[in-house]
């Protein structure tokens, strides 16, 4: 929140999620092995394409000039890293408006002849679900809704937005000459920066900060740490302490891979010291 105070709200929320067939995993496995047999390959491969990611966006300025950032790293429970950036832009390289916007996300799908590659990854990578009436034991799915709310609405144009996040521009598909309609609809199409997909192969949600009050809630989610549960704690004669709370904590295998090596966890610039 000192962050913010300084230097105004974040401009961009990134999440770059793992993706372990990349070739680097894949190429150094042994004979019968599978990604989840060589965790430490998946984390050394994942942090070198973290540091080449954040190469390209603080100093290479793919968004732009950034005079703040903040990242996280945290792991899915089925096992693959994932960092959440959030980024605040120079007054100069602020994106403003719904063309700005536009200009650097996209949410629909690629046209599958024009850009066959984008198209590729953007099916690989960015589509959620399906869920909801398709799918209603999706992991997403809370009481019959979609937490992210998805499929959403078709929109012709992208507009600001009434909550954290602006309305992208997602066209309703046109049907063929035989009638029908293409089976990946862009109301299922996660936001993406093309450039960024092309480059590194994986899952990267890209999302504009629209609104000020998005700003507790983003900062919120990146340190939000791993999931807790209830604990009843009663008096016993043999009450170990070191051993509860080794029984009482979860670290996945691939976390405790990362912590080995001595990866970071998280990173704050500028950084801010409590007075």
């Amino acid at each position: 929140m000192a962050l913010v105070q300084k230097y105004g709200k974040p401009d961009l929320f990134l999440t770059m999620t793992c993706n372990v067939n990349w070739p680097e995993i894949h190429n150094k496995l042994l004979p019968g092995q599978a990604p989840s047999d060589r965790l430490d390959l998946v984390a050394r491969v994942f942090m070198s394409k973290f540091e080449e990611f954040k190469d390209d966006i603080l100093n290479k300025h793919g968004f732009g000039k950034v005079t703040t950032y903040v990242y996280v790293i945290e792991n899915q429970k089925r096992g693959l890293p994932h960092a959440h950036i959030l980024l605040i832009l120079d007054e100069n390289d602020k994106l403003k408006t719904p063309d700005d916007y536009d200009s650097v996300i996209r949410a629909k799908t690629p046209d599958i002849e024009t850009e066959p590659e984008l198209y590729n990854a953007v099916v690989n990578h960015m589509i959620h679900g399906p869920c909801g009436s398709c799918n209603a034991n999706c992991p997403c799915m809370k009481n019959g809704v979609c937490k992210k709310k998805f499929p959403k609405k078709f929109a012709n144009v992208t507009t600001m937005g009434d909550d954290s996040y602006p309305v992208y521009r997602r066209r309703p598909p046109r049907p063929s000459d035989n009638g029908e309609r293409t089976a990946i609809d862009n109301n299922w199409v996660v936001p993406y920066n093309p450039w960024l997909i092309l480059k590194y192969n994986c899952h990267i949600n890209v999302e504009i900060c629209s609104n000020i009050i998005s700003v507790k809630y983003l900062y919120k989610y990146v340190y939000k740490g791993p999931d807790r549960v209830s604990l009843e704690v009663r008096p016993a004669s043999n009450y170990d302490e070191i051993q509860q709370f080794i029984d009482a904590r979860w670290v996945c295998a691939p976390k405790a891979v990362w912590k080995i090596f001595k990866f970071p966890m998280t990173r704050m610039y500028p950084s801010v010291e409590c007075l």
